[in-house]
């Protein structure tokens, strides 16, 4: 199965979440899950809409999802698993700040195949199939060529738990005091996908889930981004702190941050 074969199913199913969230923006009910992590009965619709469309499509796939305990679910060895997270940046949605999404993807053992983010304050379709580059809105998109972290806009992410001496702390000062600016946006998925279209230079976190980066990471390396975990070894898609960086060059400028920080 080819991501080309998936992805036009990601694209829907990422456009039909988003419709779900704007027509719950006014009128939704948030709960918390846990300390300072919410979650709204539109992340819920939202993922129940996605669900039902992408295992009609596939019934011998997987759903892993961000809610209602999907998110312990694991597939077999050589099954199509959607990976999906119904309401990327829920805080923000919340408060109505625009920096928020739905993020859809598909892999096979571990190995990402096709994924859509949609952004639907701004209409923005991101998708990327492997080995077949990543779009937005249609358009071809790439990475921003930045080598110097010094001239660089880098985000990260935090856990909505962190402490004051949680290592992304010393880490955030050690970037913030290197690159250009650093920024905290709300949303992984799109963070990975604006690393893609070269809005960001880098981008880093120690506490997301699978289903807040699995797509966004596949469109940010069709679009010709460097990635590791935040140690510097090998991206796992289930054990996904990553760090991120439009080159080799400014990630190794990165991972020097990362790596300071994590010795002091």
């Amino acid at each position: 199965m080819s991501g080309n074969q998936i992805r036009p199913t990601a694209v829907e199913a990422a456009r039909l979440g988003g419709q779900v969230l704007m027509s719950y923006r006014d009128a939704f009910k948030a709960t918390l899950k846990a300390r300072k992590d919410l979650v709204t009965d539109a992340d819920i619709a939202s993922q129940r809409a996605i669900a039902n469309l992408l295992t009609a499509r596939f019934p011998d796939s997987i759903f892993v999802g961000e809610e209602e305990g999907f998110n312990t679910v694991r597939p077999e060895p050589g099954q199509l698993c959607w990976i999906v997270d119904p309401l990327d940046g829920t805080a923000n949605y919340v408060h109505r700040l625009q920096n928020f999404s739905v993020s859809i993807g598909a892999a096979i053992d571990g190995k990402l195949l096709a994924g859509a983010v949609f952004d639907p304050t701004t209409n923005e379709m991101y998708e990327a199939a492997l080995g077949e580059g990543a779009w937005l809105n249609g358009e071809r998109i790439h990475q921003s060529g930045c080598i110097d972290i010094e001239s660089a806009m880098i985000a990260c992410s935090f856990a909505s738990s962190v402490t004051r001496d949680a290592p992304e702390i010393r880490q955030f000062v050690e970037v913030l005091v290197r690159s250009q600016t650093v920024r905290r946006l709300g949303s992984a998925a799109l963070n990975l996908c604006y690393v893609g279209a070269g809005r960001l230079d880098a981008y880093w976190a120690l506490a997301v889930k699978p289903w807040d980066v699995a797509a966004g990471v596949l469109i940010a390396l069709e679009a010709g981004a460097s990635i590791t975990n935040a140690n510097g070894q090998p991206f796992d898609l289930w054990n996904p702190n990553l760090a991120i960086s439009s080159t080799q060059d400014l990630h190794r400028q990165l991972m020097e941050c990362l790596t300071l920080a994590a010795q002091d």
